[in-house]
Parts: structure tokens; C-alpha cells; sequence
């Protein structure tokens, strides 16, 4: 097989929840635990970070992995979904996956998959995993794709289990309510590994240190020991101020990211800095240069990216009513003459929860992501008229930007791509 042909296989034979949605989800562990005992058990082979959360866990993966890379650690990365190309899932020092890794892995398992037929997610993370074993990596930092519990990840014994928050996405699978939410990723936690939680929250603290106790895993909550606020920025970063229970731990840290709702994922990335050091050769110096380098250092993309300057487009990948909250609020700090929005979401997004957040004020772009489970636009545009967003339906996401584009001021105006992951792919 070419890597095109495998990559028809990977996306047509195998279900896919990013393309088919409900029925690619598979309830248990059984076809991953499978895949790994059939590789020789990969997973345990090296030391793992695992981190889950509703927003914020592929940005703090993304900044725990340009740290430890910054301290010369080889350190594998996994995350999902991709935007481009499907080995943006598994990088080693922001490098991905070669394409003959990948045509060789899914040609070794061929046997195996057709016998057990897993997910598209269950034989990407056994890849992955396969991957970091043979190259013999010091650290991988693995997020979850959905859910704790019952993901395909969690077969993992890390050093070090993060939950960053919790809101409301995917309540067909985790719960209708914050805390069953919540019980979900708090399956993540192992017995005696510590965990931190990176936003406290009334309704599902409880959850998380009930289970800690039950596990005897030591839990800490990162935002009752570091508090950070944004102090100035650049073309290319936004500048942090660092304090631990009051006391001043950065005047200026800077991070190569410019959404300033990173001010909510920091704590837990400084948490477990903290923490991987009992562990890791980590030092300070490695923290400030891996924030700093974080996109060269990892290929980070997708969220709060200028993609063009004259008409300037900002794309973002936030999808549920807490990421949308943020990318609006992210949206203050911006200046412009009038807002443009394209937006395409998928069938199964709650938007009655999503679209009252989104400014009436701004003209609006509709298009269908081009995958199975994109909504159509036409449909979306009716829904979105409900609350009092108005425009025009597209057939694609590339004209509905090139209409976005005609109608937009060079320099004075804001083209925003965003509403899911899906539609972000199709320009960045």
C-alpha cells in the first residue's frame, strides 16, 4: 500500500467518530488492549503524562511537550484530531510520524484489525504508541480523544494524570450533568499517580477528590496555587504574570500562543512542571523556553491563528459553549471595523448551547465542513437565524471565506474561521 492508500483504509474501513460521529464510538477498552498485547505492550515502555479535560488538554499538551523537548528529552506527543495530514497525531520533538511508518504499522496489523476490527482512534493510538516504544522516547504526553474512562488511551500507568476542566460536550456519551461529566474524565486517575485538576469548579471538585481518595492519588488544583494574568503582548506572544499563592513566580513569561484564554491553562501546565521535575531533568530556563518556542518546538496549530494579515483571517477551533465563551472573550482584545464569521459545525453539536454566545453584530458565512458529519449549511444558516445571527449560506468553506474575503476591508476589517475543528482544516 501507498501512504494514500492507507490512508483510504485508515478513514474508510475503520469507523471514525470525526467523520461518521455516534457509531465509530467504541465502549471499552477490549480492541486496544488487544492491539497492545498483540505489539508486545508499547505503553508501558516509556514514562506518559495522560491529560483530559473538555477544552484546554491539547494546549496543555502541546505546552508540557515543548518543555520537556526544551530539556533535550525525547518526547513524543499525541493528540487528536489532525488538521492536514493524520500524522500530526503522533510527533517525537515536533516531528511527526514518517509516512512509512505508518503504511508499514497499518500493514503489520492488517491481520489483527480485520479479526478484531478496531476504531480508526483505537489503531491511532496503538501506532502511537508503537511508534514512541521503538523510538525509544523519554517522555509522550498522551491526551485523550473522548471521555477518561473508557477512551483508548487509558490503558496507560503514567507519572502524571491532568484533567484541565469541565463543561458540557458529548453528553451522548459522558452525562447530561457536570458531574457525570466529570466521572468520565476522572477515570483517567490511577491508583497512588497524582493528579492535577487545572480549573476548580463547585459542581465536580467533589467528584475528582473522591475519586483521588479512593485511589490514594495525591490531587492538586492548579488554580489554587498559581494565578496568572496577561501583562502585555506582541505580534507573537502574550506575556504572563506568574504568582504562586501571591507570591511574584514570573514578572514576564512568554508563551508563542496569542489567545489569551491561555491564561486558564497555564496553571496546570506549571503544576505539572512542578511535578514532573521529582521525575524529569527539568529546569526553569527549559519551562520558559519551551512556551516561548511552543510552535517551532511542537507545530501547535489551529487555535487563535492569523493565517493572513491583509484581510486579516483568525481561525480557532473552539466548538462547545465553554471554548466558544473563551474565543469570544479572546475577541475583545482585538481591534477591528467589523467582524466577518465563517462558521460550519457538525451534525451532532448541541447549538441551541453554542450559538447565543456569537455576536449578532458580526455578518455571517455558513458552509458544510467537507466530512460526513458536517452540518449543512443551508441548515445551519435556519438555525442560526433563531438567534439572530444572519447571513448567507455557502457551498463550501472555501468560497464562503472567498465571499468573507471580497466583502472584507484589507486592514481594517476581521475575517473569523471557526464552530469546529472540521472547518478550521480547510485553511489553515
Amino acid at each position: 500500500m501507498t501512504y494514500q492508500e492507507t490512508l483510504q483504509f485508515l478513514y474508510r474501513q475503520l469507523p471514525m467518530f470525526q467523520r461518521i460521529g455516534p457509531a465509530a464510538f467504541k465502549k471499552d477498552l477490549t480492541r486496544t488492549l488487544a492491539l497492545c498485547s498483540h505489539l508486545g505492550h508499547p505503553e508501558r515502555k516509556f514514562h506518559t503524562v495522560h491529560i483530559a479535560g473538555t477544552n484546554g488538554k491539547g494546549s496543555v499538551a502541546n505546552m508540557l511537550a515543548a518543555t520537556c523537548t526544551a530539556a533535550a528529552l525525547k518526547t513524543g506527543l499525541y493528540t487528536s484530531p489532525h488538521y492536514k495530514d493524520f500524522r500530526e497525531r503522533i510527533r517525537i520533538n515536533g516531528e511527526p510520524i514518517s509516512k512509512k511508518e505508518v503504511v508499514d504499522f497499518v500493514k503489520a496489523t492488517l491481520p489483527l484489525s480485520e479479526e478484531i476490527k478496531p476504531s480508526f482512534f483505537e489503531l491511532s493510538v496503538a501506532m502511537a504508541f508503537h511508534h514512541f516504544a521503538r523510538q525509544k522516547v523519554d517522555i509522550a504526553i498522551i491526551e485523550t480523544g473522548l471521555g477518561g474512562r473508557l477512551d483508548s488511551t487509558n490503558v496507560v500507568s503514567p507519572l502524571l494524570s491532568i484533567i484541565t476542566n469541565i463543561d458540557y460536550d458529548h453528553q451522548q456519551f459522558l452525562g447530561d450533568t457536570l458531574p457525570e461529566i466529570a466521572a468520565e474524565k476522572a477515570g483517567i486517575i490511577k491508583p497512588g499517580v497524582p493528579v492535577i485538576i487545572g480549573q476548580s469548579q463547585s459542581e465536580t471538585d467533589p467528584v475528582f477528590e473522591n475519586k483521588a481518595k479512593e485511589s490514594g492519588s495525591p490531587i492538586q488544583f492548579a488554580d489554587r496555587q498559581f494565578q496568572v494574568a496577561p501583562v502585555r503582548q506582541s505580534e507573537t506572544h502574550v506575556f504572563y504574570e506568574v504568582k504562586e499563592k501571591g507570591k511574584l513566580r514570573f514578572a514576564n513569561l512568554a508563551l508563542n500562543h496569542l489567545g489569551q484564554y491561555q491564561k486558564l491553562n497555564l496553571p496546570a501546565v506549571l503544576a505539572a512542571f512542578y511535578s514532573l521535575r521529582q521525575n524529569l531533568p527539568l529546569a526553569e530556563e527549559h519551562l520558559t523556553e519551551g512556551l516561548k518556542n511552543l510552535k517551532s518546538l511542537t507545530g501547535f496549530q489551529g487555535r487563535w491563528e492569523l493565517v493572513s494579515r491583509e484581510p486579516r483571517v483568525l481561525v480557532d477551533s473552539a466548538h462547545n459553549r465553554a471554548g466558544v465563551g473563551q474565543l469570544l472573550e479572546n475577541l475583545k482584545t482585538v481591534r477591528y471595523e467589523r467582524l466577518f464569521v465563517v462558521l460550519g459545525t457538525v451534525l451532532d453539536k448541541e447549538l441551541e448551547k453554542v450559538l447565543p454566545h456569537f455576536p449578532r453584530d458580526a455578518t455571517y458565512f455558513f458552509a458544510k465542513a467537507n466530512i460526513p458529519r458536517g452540518l449543512d449549511a443551508e441548515t445551519l444558516r435556519q438555525k442560526a437565524a433563531a438567534f439572530g445571527l444572519k447571513g448567507k449560506a455557502y457551498s463550501s468553506v472555501r468560497r464562503a471565506l472567498a465571499a468573507a474575503k471580497r466583502m472584507a476591508h484589507p486592514t481594517e476589517d476581521l475575517i473569523l474561521v471557526g464552530g469546529s475543528i472540521f472547518t478550521v482544516a480547510e485553511v489553515v
